[in-house]
Protein backbone atom coordinates (compact mmCIF):
# COMPACT_ATOMS: atom_id res chain seq x y z
CA UNK A 1 0.00 0.00 0.00
CA UNK A 2 1.39 3.54 -1.00
CA UNK A 3 2.08 5.86 1.67
CA UNK A 4 0.21 9.13 1.87
CA UNK A 5 2.05 12.42 0.44
CA UNK A 6 2.93 14.59 2.78
CA UNK A 7 0.36 17.68 3.19
CA UNK A 8 1.72 21.01 1.70
CA UNK A 9 2.66 23.53 4.21
CA UNK A 10 0.47 26.74 3.55
CA UNK A 11 3.67 28.76 2.26
CA UNK A 12 4.03 26.08 -0.58
CA UNK A 13 -0.09 25.65 -0.98
CA UNK A 14 -0.20 29.55 -1.97
CA UNK A 15 3.16 29.26 -3.86
CA UNK A 16 1.58 26.15 -6.03
CA UNK A 17 -1.78 28.91 -6.45
CA UNK A 18 -0.05 31.88 -7.34
CA UNK A 19 2.53 29.97 -9.78
CA UNK A 20 -0.69 28.61 -11.82
CA UNK A 21 -2.80 31.98 -11.49
CA UNK A 22 -2.33 32.83 -15.37
CA UNK A 23 -3.94 36.86 -15.16
CA UNK A 24 -6.65 37.53 -17.59
CA UNK A 25 -5.93 39.41 -20.56
CA UNK A 26 -9.66 40.91 -21.49
CA UNK A 27 -9.83 44.65 -20.70
CA UNK A 28 -13.08 47.09 -20.55
CA UNK A 29 -13.48 50.62 -19.90
CA UNK A 30 -15.75 51.59 -17.47
CA UNK A 31 -16.80 54.97 -15.44
CA UNK A 32 -14.11 55.63 -12.34
CA UNK A 33 -17.20 56.33 -9.86
CA UNK A 34 -17.91 52.51 -10.79
CA UNK A 35 -14.45 51.02 -10.63
CA UNK A 36 -14.58 49.95 -6.67
CA UNK A 37 -12.92 46.49 -6.08
CA UNK A 38 -11.63 46.37 -10.38
CA UNK A 39 -7.97 45.72 -11.00
CA UNK A 40 -6.46 48.55 -12.96
CA UNK A 41 -5.05 47.24 -16.33
CA UNK A 42 -3.18 50.05 -17.70
CA UNK A 43 -0.85 52.63 -15.99
CA UNK A 44 -2.46 55.94 -15.19
CA UNK A 45 -0.74 59.54 -15.80
CA UNK A 46 -1.29 62.67 -14.61
CA UNK A 47 -2.18 65.22 -17.22
CA UNK A 48 -2.34 68.07 -14.81
CA UNK A 49 -0.32 69.25 -11.51
CA UNK A 50 -2.32 68.83 -7.95
CA UNK A 51 -2.77 71.46 -6.63
CA UNK A 52 -3.32 73.44 -10.12
CA UNK A 53 -1.94 76.50 -8.34
CA UNK A 54 -0.47 77.69 -4.87
CA UNK A 55 -3.45 77.80 -2.36
CA UNK A 56 -4.25 78.09 0.94
CA UNK A 57 -3.66 75.60 3.64
CA UNK A 58 -6.45 77.03 6.09
CA UNK A 59 -8.44 80.00 6.60
CA UNK A 60 -6.63 83.31 7.50
CA UNK A 61 -5.20 86.27 6.05
CA UNK A 62 -2.12 86.08 3.19
CA UNK A 63 0.07 88.47 3.68
CA UNK A 64 4.09 89.15 2.57
CA UNK A 65 6.18 87.62 5.87
CA UNK A 66 8.26 90.35 5.62
CA UNK A 67 5.13 92.92 6.77
CA UNK A 68 4.66 90.87 10.26
CA UNK A 69 8.42 90.72 11.06
CA UNK A 70 8.56 91.85 14.80
CA UNK A 71 4.16 90.57 15.37
CA UNK A 72 4.13 89.20 18.20
CA UNK A 73 0.93 89.01 21.01
CA UNK A 74 1.87 92.28 22.72
CA UNK A 75 3.08 93.49 19.84
CA UNK A 76 0.54 93.26 16.99
CA UNK A 77 1.09 94.37 13.52
CA UNK A 78 -1.49 96.54 11.82
CA UNK A 79 -2.32 95.90 7.89
CA UNK A 80 -5.43 96.94 6.05
CA UNK A 81 -7.43 94.45 4.72
CA UNK A 82 -7.54 94.94 0.66
CA UNK A 83 -9.55 92.05 -0.38
CA UNK A 84 -11.42 88.67 0.48
CA UNK A 85 -11.04 85.66 -1.39
CA UNK A 86 -12.93 82.36 -1.06
CA UNK A 87 -11.83 79.32 -2.77
CA UNK A 88 -12.94 79.58 -6.54
CA UNK A 89 -12.58 83.08 -6.79
CA UNK A 90 -8.97 84.59 -7.89
CA UNK A 91 -7.94 87.59 -5.98
CA UNK A 92 -5.94 90.49 -7.38
CA UNK A 93 -2.29 91.37 -6.81
CA UNK A 94 -1.26 91.95 -3.23
CA UNK A 95 -0.24 95.37 -2.08
CA UNK A 96 2.93 95.63 -0.26
CA UNK A 97 1.59 96.46 3.89
CA UNK A 98 -1.65 94.91 3.36
CA UNK A 99 -3.05 91.51 4.19
CA UNK A 100 -6.17 89.63 1.89
CA UNK A 101 -8.80 87.31 4.24
CA UNK A 102 -8.34 84.10 2.87
CA UNK A 103 -10.07 81.09 2.79
CA UNK A 104 -8.50 77.17 2.64
CA UNK A 105 -8.32 75.83 -0.61
CA UNK A 106 -8.46 79.77 -1.98
CA UNK A 107 -5.42 80.71 -4.68
CA UNK A 108 -2.70 82.99 -3.11
CA UNK A 109 -2.51 86.44 -4.51
CA UNK A 110 0.35 87.36 -6.61
CA UNK A 111 2.55 89.14 -3.85
CA UNK A 112 1.68 87.14 -0.92
CA UNK A 113 4.22 84.50 -0.04
CA UNK A 114 2.43 83.38 3.46
CA UNK A 115 -0.53 82.68 5.25
CA UNK A 116 -1.15 83.58 9.08
CA UNK A 117 -3.97 81.43 10.54
CA UNK A 118 -7.12 83.16 11.65
CA UNK A 119 -6.55 81.85 14.93
CA UNK A 120 -3.08 84.65 15.34
CA UNK A 121 -5.18 87.39 13.84
CA UNK A 122 -7.95 89.97 15.52
CA UNK A 123 -9.97 91.76 12.64
CA UNK A 124 -10.40 95.51 13.46
CA UNK A 125 -13.18 97.12 11.05
CA UNK A 126 -11.32 97.60 7.99
CA UNK A 127 -7.84 96.13 9.04
CA UNK A 128 -6.14 92.86 10.48
CA UNK A 129 -4.43 92.93 13.95
CA UNK A 130 -1.42 89.97 13.01
CA UNK A 131 -0.04 88.67 16.15
CA UNK A 132 2.34 86.20 15.20
CA UNK A 133 5.19 86.45 12.79
CA UNK A 134 5.21 84.21 9.97
CA UNK A 135 8.10 82.60 7.77
CA UNK A 136 7.58 82.58 3.59
CA UNK A 137 5.71 79.74 2.51
CA UNK A 138 3.62 79.41 5.66
CA UNK A 139 0.15 77.59 5.20
CA UNK A 140 0.21 77.75 1.73
CA UNK A 141 -0.16 74.00 -0.64
CA UNK A 142 2.52 74.85 -3.58
CA UNK A 143 1.51 74.03 -6.90
CA UNK A 144 2.24 69.91 -7.65
CA UNK A 145 2.83 69.25 -4.31
CA UNK A 146 0.34 66.36 -4.45
CA UNK A 147 0.55 65.25 -8.08
CA UNK A 148 2.93 66.43 -10.90
CA UNK A 149 2.06 66.52 -14.16
CA UNK A 150 3.23 63.09 -16.53
CA UNK A 151 3.85 61.16 -13.19
CA UNK A 152 1.87 57.58 -12.61
CA UNK A 153 -0.52 58.27 -10.09
CA UNK A 154 -1.53 54.41 -10.54
CA UNK A 155 0.11 51.33 -12.00
CA UNK A 156 -1.45 48.89 -13.79
CA UNK A 157 -2.15 46.07 -11.43
CA UNK A 158 -3.52 48.62 -8.47
CA UNK A 159 -6.48 46.95 -6.73
CA UNK A 160 -9.15 50.27 -7.02
CA UNK A 161 -10.81 51.32 -3.52
CA UNK A 162 -11.76 54.56 -2.05
CA UNK A 163 -8.31 56.04 -2.05
CA UNK A 164 -7.47 54.66 -5.28
CA UNK A 165 -10.74 56.29 -7.00
CA UNK A 166 -10.22 59.19 -5.55
CA UNK A 167 -7.00 60.07 -6.76
CA UNK A 168 -8.17 59.19 -9.91
CA UNK A 169 -10.83 61.92 -9.80
CA UNK A 170 -8.59 64.36 -8.71
CA UNK A 171 -6.96 64.61 -11.45
CA UNK A 172 -9.68 64.47 -13.76
CA UNK A 173 -9.54 60.62 -14.60
CA UNK A 174 -13.61 60.06 -15.44
CA UNK A 175 -12.66 56.33 -16.68
CA UNK A 176 -10.71 53.68 -16.05
CA UNK A 177 -9.83 50.53 -18.16
CA UNK A 178 -9.94 47.49 -15.65
CA UNK A 179 -9.20 43.91 -16.20
CA UNK A 180 -12.57 42.04 -17.36
CA UNK A 181 -14.62 40.46 -13.90
CA UNK A 182 -13.24 37.11 -13.45
CA UNK A 183 -16.14 34.71 -13.90
CA UNK A 184 -16.81 32.48 -11.08
CA UNK A 185 -19.16 29.54 -10.09
CA UNK A 186 -19.93 28.48 -6.75
CA UNK A 187 -22.02 25.85 -5.33
CA UNK A 188 -21.89 23.78 -1.97
CA UNK A 189 -23.20 19.88 -1.65
CA UNK A 190 -24.20 18.37 1.09
CA UNK A 191 -27.95 17.02 1.61
CA UNK A 192 -27.91 18.42 4.80
CA UNK A 193 -28.10 21.52 3.44
CA UNK A 194 -31.50 23.83 3.46
CA UNK A 195 -31.67 27.35 2.77
CA UNK A 196 -32.89 30.52 5.35
CA UNK A 197 -36.58 30.21 5.41
CA UNK A 198 -36.90 26.71 4.54
CA UNK A 199 -37.97 24.24 6.94
CA UNK A 200 -35.21 22.52 8.51
CA UNK A 201 -35.85 18.47 8.00
CA UNK A 202 -33.86 16.48 11.20
CA UNK A 203 -30.09 16.86 10.83
CA UNK A 204 -30.55 19.52 8.25
CA UNK A 205 -28.71 23.10 9.08
CA UNK A 206 -28.85 25.77 6.67
CA UNK A 207 -26.34 26.87 4.20
CA UNK A 208 -24.36 29.33 5.48
CA UNK A 209 -21.19 28.86 2.79
CA UNK A 210 -23.00 29.49 0.53
CA UNK A 211 -23.85 33.46 1.58
CA UNK A 212 -20.47 33.86 2.98
CA UNK A 213 -19.17 33.02 -0.73
CA UNK A 214 -20.93 34.92 -2.54
CA UNK A 215 -20.17 38.10 -1.04
CA UNK A 216 -16.83 37.42 -0.50
CA UNK A 217 -16.89 37.11 -4.21
CA UNK A 218 -18.70 40.16 -5.11
CA UNK A 219 -16.03 42.26 -2.43
CA UNK A 220 -13.26 41.01 -5.36
CA UNK A 221 -15.39 42.22 -8.13
CA UNK A 222 -16.34 38.56 -9.38
CA UNK A 223 -19.24 38.11 -11.71
CA UNK A 224 -21.02 35.10 -9.66
CA UNK A 225 -22.96 31.83 -11.49
CA UNK A 226 -24.47 30.43 -8.43
CA UNK A 227 -25.07 26.79 -8.94
CA UNK A 228 -26.78 26.42 -6.06
CA UNK A 229 -26.71 22.98 -3.49
CA UNK A 230 -25.90 19.77 -5.47
CA UNK A 231 -26.66 16.89 -3.68
CA UNK A 232 -24.64 13.96 -2.62
CA UNK A 233 -23.91 11.75 -5.10
CA UNK A 234 -21.49 11.57 -8.29
CA UNK A 235 -23.26 11.93 -11.01
CA UNK A 236 -24.90 15.09 -10.13
CA UNK A 237 -21.72 16.51 -9.20
CA UNK A 238 -20.17 15.67 -12.48
CA UNK A 239 -22.84 17.37 -14.50
CA UNK A 240 -22.90 20.33 -11.98
CA UNK A 241 -18.98 20.86 -12.58
CA UNK A 242 -19.05 20.55 -16.44
CA UNK A 243 -22.10 23.38 -16.81
CA UNK A 244 -20.09 25.19 -14.81
CA UNK A 245 -17.11 24.60 -16.55
CA UNK A 246 -18.76 25.51 -19.53
CA UNK A 247 -19.31 29.61 -19.00
CA UNK A 248 -16.83 30.02 -15.81
CA UNK A 249 -13.06 30.82 -15.27
CA UNK A 250 -13.11 29.41 -11.79
CA UNK A 251 -15.57 26.82 -10.06
CA UNK A 252 -15.62 27.10 -6.63
CA UNK A 253 -17.63 24.49 -4.35
CA UNK A 254 -17.75 24.01 -0.48
CA UNK A 255 -18.29 20.40 1.55
CA UNK A 256 -17.75 17.53 0.08
CA UNK A 257 -13.77 17.29 0.14
CA UNK A 258 -12.52 15.06 2.52
CA UNK A 259 -12.42 11.24 2.06
CA UNK A 260 -15.83 9.87 3.20
CA UNK A 261 -18.25 7.84 1.21
CA UNK A 262 -19.98 10.73 0.60
CA UNK A 263 -17.94 13.17 -0.39
CA UNK A 264 -17.67 12.97 -4.16
CA UNK A 265 -15.76 16.02 -5.18
CA UNK A 266 -12.33 14.32 -5.25
CA UNK A 267 -13.78 11.49 -8.24
CA UNK A 268 -15.81 14.31 -9.58
CA UNK A 269 -12.77 16.90 -10.30
CA UNK A 270 -10.84 13.50 -11.56
CA UNK A 271 -13.44 12.15 -13.94
CA UNK A 272 -13.63 16.04 -15.63
CA UNK A 273 -10.49 17.34 -15.31
CA UNK A 274 -7.28 17.05 -13.05
CA UNK A 275 -6.27 17.52 -9.15
CA UNK A 276 -3.04 19.07 -8.38
CA UNK A 277 -3.41 19.97 -5.20
CA UNK A 278 -5.40 18.28 -2.16
CA UNK A 279 -4.08 18.62 1.63
CA UNK A 280 -2.48 21.44 3.69
CA UNK A 281 -1.09 21.41 6.93
CA UNK A 282 -3.25 23.83 8.17
CA UNK A 283 -6.17 24.56 10.99
CA UNK A 284 -8.83 25.20 10.12
CA UNK A 285 -8.77 24.12 6.39
CA UNK A 286 -6.85 20.72 5.72
CA UNK A 287 -8.88 19.06 3.12
CA UNK A 288 -8.42 21.97 0.08
CA UNK A 289 -8.40 21.06 -3.65
CA UNK A 290 -6.89 22.57 -6.50
CA UNK A 291 -7.31 21.95 -10.07
CA UNK A 292 -9.08 22.14 -13.41
CA UNK A 293 -12.03 20.77 -15.03
CA UNK A 294 -11.93 20.43 -19.02
CA UNK A 295 -14.29 22.31 -21.03
CA UNK A 296 -16.61 20.57 -23.20
CA UNK A 297 -15.88 20.32 -27.05
CA UNK A 298 -19.21 21.87 -27.80
CA UNK A 299 -18.08 25.34 -25.79
CA UNK A 300 -16.51 28.29 -27.72
CA UNK A 301 -13.08 27.80 -25.90
CA UNK A 302 -13.08 23.72 -26.42
CA UNK A 303 -9.10 22.67 -25.46
CA UNK A 304 -8.98 25.39 -22.37
CA UNK A 305 -9.47 24.56 -18.77
CA UNK A 306 -11.25 26.31 -15.70
CA UNK A 307 -10.15 26.56 -12.51
CA UNK A 308 -11.07 24.40 -9.64
CA UNK A 309 -10.68 25.07 -5.96
CA UNK A 310 -12.56 23.15 -3.57
CA UNK A 311 -13.00 24.32 0.19
CA UNK A 312 -13.74 22.49 3.03
CA UNK A 313 -17.60 22.22 4.67
CA UNK A 314 -17.28 23.70 7.89
CA UNK A 315 -18.14 27.69 7.60
CA UNK A 316 -15.05 29.00 9.27
CA UNK A 317 -13.32 26.52 7.68
CA UNK A 318 -14.82 27.95 4.45
CA UNK A 319 -13.75 31.28 5.47
CA UNK A 320 -10.28 30.86 6.40
CA UNK A 321 -9.65 28.78 3.45
CA UNK A 322 -11.05 31.13 1.05
CA UNK A 323 -9.14 34.12 2.22
CA UNK A 324 -5.51 32.70 2.79
CA UNK A 325 -5.64 31.25 -0.62
CA UNK A 326 -8.55 31.76 -2.83
CA UNK A 327 -8.65 35.41 -2.72
CA UNK A 328 -4.71 36.09 -3.17
CA UNK A 329 -5.48 33.34 -6.31
CA UNK A 330 -8.49 35.94 -7.58
CA UNK A 331 -5.98 38.96 -7.31
CA UNK A 332 -3.76 37.71 -8.94
CA UNK A 333 -5.57 36.23 -12.10
CA UNK A 334 -6.92 39.34 -11.95
CA UNK A 335 -3.71 41.32 -12.67
CA UNK A 336 -3.01 42.22 -8.96
CA UNK A 337 0.37 43.16 -8.21
CA UNK A 338 0.22 42.60 -4.59
CA UNK A 339 -1.54 39.99 -3.27
CA UNK A 340 -0.04 39.93 0.27
CA UNK A 341 -2.43 41.16 3.26
CA UNK A 342 0.05 42.91 5.53
CA UNK A 343 0.50 41.19 9.29
CA UNK A 344 1.36 43.13 12.44
CA UNK A 345 3.40 41.81 15.29
CA UNK A 346 1.01 41.56 18.87
CA UNK A 347 1.29 40.90 21.98
CA UNK A 348 -0.84 37.33 23.63
CA UNK A 349 -2.84 38.20 26.39
CA UNK A 350 -3.72 34.62 26.39
CA UNK A 351 -2.34 31.00 26.87
CA UNK A 352 -2.16 28.65 24.40
CA UNK A 353 -0.33 25.56 26.10
CA UNK A 354 -2.00 22.57 23.56
CA UNK A 355 -0.48 23.75 20.02
CA UNK A 356 -1.45 21.41 16.51
CA UNK A 357 1.45 19.88 14.52
CA UNK A 358 -0.60 21.82 11.99
CA UNK A 359 0.06 25.45 11.22
CA UNK A 360 -3.08 27.05 12.88
CA UNK A 361 -5.02 30.85 12.25
CA UNK A 362 -7.16 31.35 15.42
CA UNK A 363 -9.75 33.78 15.43
CA UNK A 364 -8.75 36.43 18.00
CA UNK A 365 -9.25 40.28 18.56
CA UNK A 366 -7.58 43.58 20.09
CA UNK A 367 -8.53 44.39 23.70
CA UNK A 368 -8.19 47.93 24.90
CA UNK A 369 -4.80 47.15 26.03
CA UNK A 370 -3.35 46.57 23.20
CA UNK A 371 -2.97 43.33 23.21
CA UNK A 372 -4.87 40.24 21.23
CA UNK A 373 -7.67 38.13 23.34
CA UNK A 374 -8.55 34.66 21.99
CA UNK A 375 -11.66 33.65 21.30
CA UNK A 376 -13.03 30.41 23.53
CA UNK A 377 -13.81 28.17 21.40
CA UNK A 378 -11.51 27.59 18.37
CA UNK A 379 -14.25 24.87 16.47
CA UNK A 380 -13.84 25.24 12.71
CA UNK A 381 -17.79 25.17 13.36
CA UNK A 382 -18.33 27.99 15.79
CA UNK A 383 -18.93 30.62 12.99
CA UNK A 384 -19.13 33.58 16.09
CA UNK A 385 -15.45 33.82 16.59
CA UNK A 386 -15.02 35.13 12.93
CA UNK A 387 -17.75 37.44 13.84
CA UNK A 388 -16.45 38.49 17.26
CA UNK A 389 -12.98 38.82 16.10
CA UNK A 390 -10.44 41.29 14.64
CA UNK A 391 -8.46 38.74 12.65
CA UNK A 392 -6.53 35.73 12.68
CA UNK A 393 -3.05 34.76 14.46
CA UNK A 394 -0.84 32.89 12.44
CA UNK A 395 0.13 30.25 15.01
CA UNK A 396 3.41 28.17 13.50
CA UNK A 397 2.57 24.36 13.75
CA UNK A 398 3.48 22.97 16.82
CA UNK A 399 4.19 26.73 18.63
CA UNK A 400 2.45 26.84 22.67
CA UNK A 401 1.81 30.52 23.14
CA UNK A 402 1.96 32.16 26.63
CA UNK A 403 0.92 35.56 27.51
CA UNK A 404 2.99 38.21 26.50
CA UNK A 405 4.81 36.75 23.11
CA UNK A 406 4.44 38.54 20.10
CA UNK A 407 2.51 37.14 17.99
CA UNK A 408 1.49 37.11 13.81
CA UNK A 409 -1.88 39.01 13.72
CA UNK A 410 -3.70 39.84 10.38
CA UNK A 411 -6.70 42.03 10.35
CA UNK A 412 -10.15 41.00 8.61
CA UNK A 413 -9.64 44.32 7.26
CA UNK A 414 -6.50 43.11 4.87
CA UNK A 415 -8.43 40.48 4.30
CA UNK A 416 -12.32 40.90 3.20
Amino acid sequence: MNARPPMLTTEQALRQLLDAATPLTGVEVVPTIDANGRILAVDQYAQMDVPGSDNSAMDGYAVRAADCIGAAADAAVRLPVSQRIAAGQPGTALKPGSAARIFTGALIPEGADAVVMQESCVADGDDVLVSEAVQAGAWIRRRGEDIQNGGVILPAGTHLKAPQLGLAASVGLAALPVVSRLRVAVFSTGDELAMPGEPLKPGAIYNSNRFALRSLLQNLGCEVSDYGIVPDNLAATRDTLRRAAAGNDLIITSGGVSVGEEDHIKPAVAAEGRLTMWQIALKPGKPLAFGAIRRQADTVNAAAEAFFIGLPGNPVSTLVTFLLFVRPFILRLQGAVNVTPAAYSIRADFDWPRPDRRNEFLRARINAQGGLDLFPNQSSGVLTSAVWGDGLIDNPPGRAIARGDSLRFIPFSELL
